[in-house]
């Protein structure tokens, strides 16, 4: 047998692309409501290529969570941690999810664990574990800005770094509920200055 038969034949699609196209279809459809026929037309392939590379459709589903968390789910914890100043990163990051959350033009809006996911954890198993993580990473990692501006001397000593962190993410997970509902950019960035004072604000002595 020749290497050529041995390896099989080459795929001739793009897995990063595939990933994400089959994602937009599990976003915009849900979880139930995609076919294995929904699947693989988005995707570019035939059902034999798909099983070959991603398994059947709860690990594709699986595949796409994950590929999310090192897309377009970290956007907005990227802008935290990019921006020199706290006061603007916090401001930068807020703003990432209001832009990303009433962004209707792909199909889809909001975040794929809130939106899509989350309606899953119980269901489909392998999805409540995946949930847990990507909440405590984020989590973990605004905390941890914090935390460095705390050493540089930026934020007072007692500053409630994990509490603050938890405030930003639920407020992330507030502006995907309310883009979903129809708000625009424009709304939810009319309050936005008090939301970011009310982050960084020093804690009661």
């Amino acid at each position: 047998m020749n290497d050529t038969k041995r390896m099989g034949r080459p795929r001739n699609f793009d897995i990063d692309e595939a990933l994400l196209a089959a994602m937009n279809t599990f976003w915009s459809k849900g979880y139930d409501g995609t076919s294995l026929k929904d699947l693989t037309k988005a995707m570019g392939i035939s059902g034999p290529s798909m099983y070959a590379a991603f398994g059947d459709k709860r690990e594709l589903y699986l595949k796409t969570i994950d590929k999310y968390g090192d897309v377009d789910g970290c956007a907005p914890v990227v802008t935290f941690e990019s921006e020199p100043d706290i006061e603007a990163a916090v401001k930068g990051f807020l703003e990432t999810v209001i832009d990303y959350s009433t962004d209707h033009s792909g199909g889809t809006s909001g975040c794929f664990l809130a939106s899509c996911v989350s309606t899953n954890v119980g269901e489909v198993e392998g999805v409540a574990e995946r949930m847990v993580s990507a909440i405590n990473e984020t989590d973990i990692r605004l905390a941890a800005r914090f935390d460095l501006e705390k050493e540089k001397g930026n934020l007072p000593e007692n500053f409630p770094s994990k509490e603050r962190a938890r405030l930003m993410f639920d407020m992330r997970q507030g502006y995907v509920f309310r883009g979903r509902a129809g708000w625009t950019a424009e709304t939810l960035k009319e309050d936005i200055t008090h939301r970011v004072k009310m982050i960084i604000a020093a804690p009661n002595m």
